[in-house]
Formats: C-alpha cells, structure tokens, sequence
C-alpha cells in the first residue's frame, strides 16, 4: 500500500509540473502572437495606402510578409515629393523582425519625407537621415534606395545605402542591374556620404526597387535572383506596373525564403514634362 500511494503521489506531481509546464508554453505563445499582431498592425499603418501621382511616372508596389507570423518585418516603400517639384522614391529593409523593426521603420520612413522637403538631392536626404535616425538611439539600421525624379527634364538621381540594387528596363527590352556604387547602411556610421548616380531617362521603360527578401535565399543566390527580375523587367514592354510587380514579387517564391519582401514599380515615359 505505502508503496503505490508514494507511487501516485509522484505521478500527480509530474501531471501538475507538466500542467504548469504547458500553461507557461500557453502563455508565451499568445505573448508572441500579440507582439507579432502588434507588429503587423503597426506595418501596415506606416506603409503608404496608395502612392501619388507625378508627371510622367506610374507606379506599383507589392508587399508580401515573412512565411513566419511571428517575425514581423520591416521592409518598407514610399513615394513623396522633394523640393522644387522632384518626385522622390525609396525603399529600404530594417535590420531584424518584430515590433522594434516595424517602428524604426516608421522612423525613417519620416526621416526621408522630412528630409526631402529641404533639399532635392538624394545623397543629401540619405546623409542627413543616417544621422538623424543615430541620434535617437534605436541600435537599429535600415538598408535604403532613394530616387530623385526631375520631371521638367527626365533627369533620374540615384543614391543607395546598402541596399539591393535597382533594376531597369526599356520597351525595347533592354534590361540591367545598376550596381552602382552606394553608401553604408543608415543608423550605423555619423558623417556618412553617399554619392549619387544620374541618368536621363529618354526611353520608356521601368525601375524596379525591391528588397532581398524578393531575390535572396537558401535556394536562390542573388545574383540568380537579380537576372531573374531583369529578365522580368525586359520582357515587360509596356505592361501595367501592377502586373510587372505581381511578377517580381513571385520571384520570392522560389528562394526559400521566409523574410519579408517589397517591391516599388515605377513606370515613365521616357520624355520630360514641362511644368
């Protein structure tokens, strides 16, 4: 008798200790899952509900959230006017997932609108954000691609921190990855410069800005995934840039990747508009 009530005795002490076990597993997966909601509600208020219209240029953007509802992302695109009428288009990736991440991005989201109503100079705006968003002390950085668009003239700015490449292409089916030279990425290093790329735009055709999300992955190097978007963009030829950017963000699929991704089309008309 002693022996078996000992016996039963244990036994419920392990069915408590695994009760307790189980309700404390309970109690951080909704934890988790209200961090993540949180972090997803936040996402979706900080990335632009319809993009504005300049002269000359269209444009599509796709988002598509990390494969893991509990990694909230901080993938983010915009399109907002810079001084003296020049149309400004950016994207960029936060380091990490979470709630933190979805905030920063709200932050330089801001900083980049902020910044671009004083000048008209993307390597400017990238400068003055990079230690703008340093000086409120996240320990956070974000990737970014800003674009400056002169519409009176065609004339296209590019500048870059750290972030993937654009790609462009023509309707007569020209396409190519800009590896162009760019900056660190923003919230890492005060005093940064980041140079700037200019080009006019005399034919139409599109720019597609995107994150690694769409391109990188265990299955898929980015080089790979790069000349799979420029093959995309080439073969584009006039299309409406929601359908282009419906392709690429596709291009996600075959990585293996559970990131997050984000793709901006911006589609022009190759000639200026006088203003």
């Amino acid at each position: 008798m002693y022996r078996h009530r000992k016996a039963s005795n244990s036994t419920q002490e392990l069915l408590l200790t695994l009760g307790r076990l189980v309700d404390q597993a309970l109690e951080n997966i909704r934890l988790q899952q209200a961090r993540a909601e949180l972090g997803m509600a936040l996402q979706r208020h900080m990335l632009p509900s319809e993009l504005p219209h300049f002269p000359g240029l269209r444009m599509a953007a796709r988002y598509s959230p990390s494969q893991d509802d509990l990694a909230v992302g901080g993938d983010f695109y915009d399109a907002f006017p810079m001084r003296d009428g020049v149309a400004g288009i950016a994207i960029g990736d936060v380091q990490g997932h979470g709630v933190e991440a979805a905030a920063f991005m709200g932050e330089a989201r801001a900083s980049l609108r902020a910044l671009a109503s004083v000048t008209g100079d993307p390597g400017q705006v990238l400068a003055s954000a990079n230690d703008l968003l340093i000086s409120l002390g996240w320990n956070l950085f974000t990737t970014c691609c800003l674009l400056s668009f002169v519409p009176r003239s065609g004339d296209l700015g590019i500048a870059r921190a750290g972030h993937v490449p654009m790609v462009w292409g023509t309707d007569t089916g020209e396409s190519a990855v800009c590896l162009d030279p760019g900056g660190v990425p923003l919230g890492i290093l005060p005093g940064q410069s980041y140079p700037v790329v200019h080009r006019r735009l005399t034919q139409p055709g599109y720019l597609v800005l995107l994150t690694d999300g769409v391109v990188e992955g265990p299955a898929y190097p980015i080089e790979e995934g790069l000349a799979e978007v420029a093959r995309l963009v080439g073969a584009g030829r006039g299309i409406a840039p929601d359908i282009l950017a419906s392709q690429v963000i596709r291009v996600a699929d075959r990585t293996g990747s559970n990131d997050d991704a984000a793709v901006l089309v911006v589609r022009h008309d190759g000639r200026p508009y006088a203003q």
